[in-house]
């Protein structure tokens, strides 16, 4: 055999040592992660484990057709994003011209302001209209949860939306406009000068927050991104164990119990709330009807201006003579004092509140609704509020409670992969995600500077 052909072989040799078989291939890689999560997705949302018979999980998942099911979805998807470049390339071309046929409609509604106000008449008639005929289970989801989130939101769009102030312990104000209710209604260890009603309680809970924004803002606003995300989640769990542990002025882990309900009486108007919730439900419509007016007049004036300069570039903000710690304090006020709205009316309907109504788990929900629904817009952060609460209670039928919130984390991952900007973004918004992407200035106001254009 000549040195050519020793060579020659020797090299085929080398190259089937390196070359990979088929089920060392990438994509068959990944069809076997796929498999894999269909089975931990199947144990996590099947039967629980039973101690004296430790594989019982395993084995019920093998028996379950929900592990089937788990598996053929996932391989489905893995099958669209290998094989499916045709199809994806059909669905955009089908969501851009569906995009464009709507285009006349939505540059109509922009420039006439009537149809505008004959949708939101309708929307606001079916908010009325609808609850009503609801089960009692409904009725009451709506307004504990539901209208109490979307009153959040609104306020916590204002931080992060609108300032793009990244504030992971919102639900503090929550609580502080709770325990407000509480101490002005003459129902906590310590007693207030005077007492007044549930809904004259309002004002002094607004005020307590607006302060108690002030006082956490003023001293850390000069920070950014994520170390003042990590200080307002300080703040949080602050407000949480002075609750817990202050047993001769919140009452401690017992909590406070018999705050009044609201009543009104001016004039020939008596009315008194009781436990039945849809009265509530009408009061919370109330409230956000007020909001969305007066923030959507707020979004537009010179101070909704400010925060978007701060926003989309706080240096050249402050290089144009902004103050911009002054600004991102007012919006820190105004979020929290709607926050401390929301805690009166939830306090005054249940009667009874502890420090466990307010945990850090309830900031992480709040800002996924507004995440979810699409930061900077108001329409966007009540649907997300609506729809992200209403889909665990939906489920109460066919998920045990444990793992509903997986189906939501499942849904929030998919919203962000496909859709970031959220489902009903300001347009404002989506042209900062767009430019963030591109690498222009500081268009993420979430995260620090980018560093210039990408060349």
């Amino acid at each position: 055999m000549s040195n050519a052909t020793a060579s020659k072989s020797f090299s085929v040799d080398v190259a089937k040592l390196r070359r990979k078989a088929w089920y060392q291939q990438p994509r068959w890689t990944r069809l076997l992660g796929m498999v894999v999560l269909g089975f931990i997705l199947a144990l996590m949302t099947g039967e629980d484990g039973n101690p004296a018979e430790r594989l019982s999980a395993f084995t019920g998942a093998f028996e379950s057709a929900r592990l089937w099911i788990c598996i053929a979805i996932l391989v489905g998807v893995w099958a669209l994003v290998e094989f499916g470049t045709p199809v994806r390339d059909a669905a955009r071309q089908g969501a851009q011209g569906v995009n464009k046929s709507l285009e006349p409609t939505r540059a109509m509604l922009r420039s006439n302001g009537w149809l505008r106000l004959g949708g939101l008449v309708v929307v606001l008639v079916l908010a009325i209209v609808i609850p009503a005929n609801t089960s009692l289970f409904w009725q009451e989801v709506l307004v504990t949860q539901m209208g109490i989130f979307m009153i959040i939101a609104v306020g916590l769009n204002v931080v992060v939306g609108w300032a793009g102030l990244l504030d992971l312990g919102f639900i503090a104000f929550y609580a502080i406009g709770a325990y407000s209710c509480a101490f002005w209604t003459g129902h906590m260890p310590v007693k207030p000068p005077f007492t007044v009603g549930a809904l004259e309680s309002i004002p002094f809970a607004i005020v307590t927050c607006l302060i108690a924004g002030v006082l956490l803002g003023a001293p850390t606003l000069r920070l950014r991104g994520d170390y003042l995300a990590i200080v307002t989640l300080g703040f949080h769990e602050i407000v949480y164990l002075v609750a817990k542990n202050s047993d001769g002025f919140t009452n401690g882990s017992r909590g406070v119990i018999g705050i009044p309900h609201p009543s009104i009486h001016i004039g020939p108007i008596n009315y008194d709330w009781t436990l039945d919730p849809l009265p509530y439900w009408y009061l919370l419509l109330f409230f956000l009807v007020v909001l969305i007016f007066l923030y959507n007049r707020l979004e537009h004036s010179r101070i909704g201006r400010t925060w978007t300069a701060i926003r989309e570039d706080e240096v050249a903000a402050s290089a144009t003579g902004i103050n911009t710690v002054r600004y991102k304090l007012l919006a820190f006020a105004i979020g929290a004092s709607t926050s401390g709205l929301a805690g009166v009316v939830y306090s005054s309907k249940v009667g009874f509140i502890n420090p466990e109504n307010f945990t850090i788990v309830l900031s992480v929900l709040a800002l996924a609704y507004v995440v979810f629904g699409g930061m900077g817009s108001i329409a966007g952060v009540l649907f997300g509020a609506a729809l992200l609460v209403w889909l665990p209670n939906a489920l109460r039928d066919y998920v045990p409670e444990q793992d509903r919130f997986i189906y939501l984390g499942a849904l929030l991952v998919i919203m962000m992969i496909f859709r970031p900007q959220g489902v009903i973004p300001s347009r404002r918004r989506q042209r900062e995600l767009h430019m963030a992407e591109a690498g222009i200035g500081d268009a993420d106001a979430m995260t620090e500077p980018t560093g210039g254009v990408k060349s």
